[in-house]
């Protein structure tokens, strides 16, 4: 501790040693000695103010020399564009998406001179087509209803929210800014798998509570399915829904294991484990083992729940077990309220390298798939679809919904709005600006006053950006958009409609055994509501494609 400490305050203990210095200095050998002292003294100066501010956590966590950070953002114009363009740090996300993010959750002018710094010719490069009618918008609060016919506590969902991220992934404060700046902007709060924590309910927005296989605040000593322990949660006034986590877009079929030093007592009493013991969350869930137990246990939780809205949240994999639940929604008469595709190129604190590159299918195939089948199966009106998957601006969140989508997610981005650097120490506990950390000191930096009204400034100007873009279009509410209102570039001299790269089904088609689609052709056969493993041979269907 003592290190850290001194890690974090060294600029500052130098400068007050070297003005402690300079003025004895002075005092006894002259005024030469006022080059180091008055120096020395101004940054002394400027390192308490540090400390005692509450905007920066980066300067609160390490004073004087954090404000470099700051200086090297000022310089204008030509280096700061250079960076914006020159985006060589194989981050998660770009420079140019960050900044989007900071100046709206600041209030900042998001404005921007000389066009596009995208390559509008570079394969990839998407657009919406605008109309010479505009619309005009009055309010961009933009609302879904959730809750299907078996539900008798529909939630009116924004159509942009918090995506799931966990106390513990998080700091306390971390969690308290999120939440604050959901209620105050009216839009929801996905708990992450991590349980309900005393910090999501300290402010009162509204709630997703995320239930994965750990079944971390509903689960018995042994780590099965709680109904008394659901119960006393789910029926909780700031919970609006309960999401079943299938699997996850960063690392979709493996689980986890939060080692027992880090799980701290605030941990223990969200999760429901003894403190000090390793926390584990299975790969898969032992409440059901089939499709059609699936559904039974959607119907379960919906019934405990008192009527409110209960879906389920998938990284989608084989698409014959995806089609499998989906025969099960028909056999059983069973639906979901609502279904949440997350895309495999989702974030979380730590992933191994090959499941974050290489495991589970990209949002927008993912999501496409899942809208078509709910057509096909004539369900697409009575479930919603929310999506996730980097998700940042107005733009994300129009063609995300132009897809299908009936609301998004974002996590790295409500991050950034918080503080989030991508410093990339998430899973070392050292986080410099106080969000993905347990450190006491280090998350003190983080002001959940300041921060609550970024989260909401980020949220509100997200939508304000949609609908200028739905008004170009000359459409009024997102609902009206489809996938032949984003284009993109397939080479340097062709251009597609996301519905032709896109297709999709009619309703009933899969009712009726028209498949359209060589994905439907191909895996809804092998599906059965019975099982998630498939009728026959995988082997036996590809060879046959293959050859024909």
């Amino acid at each position: 501790m003592i290190n850290l400490l001194f890690s974090r305050y060294a600029a500052l203990l130098v400068v007050f040693l070297a003005s402690g210095l300079g003025l004895y200095m002075f005092a006894n050998h002259g005024t030469s000695w006022l080059v180091l002292f008055v120096p020395a003294l101004l940054l002394s100066v400027v390192g308490v103010y540090d400390l005692l501010q509450t905007r920066h956590s980066i300067r609160r966590n390490y004073p004087v020399i954090g404000n470099l950070r700051f200086l090297l953002e000022s310089i204008r114009p030509e280096i700061r564009q250079y960076f914006l363009e020159n985006d060589n740090d194989n981050l998660p996300f770009s420079r140019a998406q960050r900044s989007i993010v900071y100046q709206r959750a600041k209030q900042q002018i998001d404005k921007r001179p000389f066009g596009t710094i995208e390559n509008v010719y570079a394969d990839g490069y998407e657009w919406v087509n605008h109309s010479m009618q505009p619309s005009h918008i009055d309010d961009a609060n933009f609302r879904v209803r959730v809750g299907g016919p078996q539900c008798t506590q529909p939630y009116d969902m924004s159509v942009f929210n918090i995506s799931a991220m966990s106390f513990g992934a998080l700091s306390a404060n971390a969690i308290r800014s999120l939440n604050s700046g959901a209620a105050k902007g009216g839009f929801a709060h996905d708990t992450g798998e991590g349980g309900i924590s005393a910090y999501h309910l300290e402010h009162g927005g509204d709630l997703v509570w995320n239930i994965g296989s750990g079944y971390f605040g509903c689960r018995d000593a042994n780590g099965h399915f709680s109904e008394t322990e659901f119960e006393k949660r789910a029926n909780l006034p700031n919970v609006k829904m309960i999401e079943l986590k299938l699997s996850q877009g960063a690392k979709p079929g493996q689980g986890g294991i939060l080692p027992g030093p880090k799980v701290t007592q605030e941990i223990a009493d969200a999760r429901g484990v003894p403190v000090g013991e390793d926390c584990n969350s299975p790969a898969a869930h032992s409440a059901f083992s089939t499709p059609i137990e699936l559904m039974h246990f959607i119907q379960r939780l919906r019934s405990l729940a008192n009527g409110k809205p209960v879906g389920f949240k998938l990284c989608i994999g084989h698409p014959w077990e995806w089609f499998a639940i989906a025969k099960a929604m028909q056999q059983t008469g069973i639906t979901p309220d609502f279904i949440v595709v997350d895309g495999a190129e989702g974030g979380t604190g730590a992933a191994p390298v090959e499941f974050a590159d290489h495991m589970g299918v990209p949002m927008k195939e993912g999501l496409r798939l899942v809208h078509n089948t709910l057509l096909g199966i004539g369900l697409r009106n009575q479930i919603r679809l929310g999506a996730a998957g980097k998700i940042i601006s107005g733009f994300d969140v129009l063609r995300t919904l132009a897809l299908g989508a009936d609301w998004c997610n974002s996590a790295r981005g409500f991050m950034f709005a918080i503080g989030c650097i991508q410093a990339q120490a998430c899973h070392t506990g050292r986080c410099p600006t106080g969000v993905a950390t347990q450190d006491p000191i280090r998350q003190k930096a983080l002001v959940v006053e300041d921060k609550s009204d970024r989260v909401k400034n980020f949220h509100h100007n997200t939508l304000l950006a949609l609908a200028e873009l739905l008004e170009a279009a000359g459409i009024t509410h997102p609902q009206q958009l489809r996938a032949y209102h984003v284009v993109r570039r397939i080479s340097s001299s062709e251009v597609k409609l996301l519905s032709a790269i896109y297709p999709e089904l009619e309703e009933g088609d899969l009712l009726k055994e028209q498949y359209r689609q060589k994905i439907f052709e191909l895996a809804w056969p092998l599906a059965q509501a019975e099982s998630f493993a498939p009728r026959y041979s995988v082997a036996s269907v590809v060879g046959q494609a293959y050859r024909d």
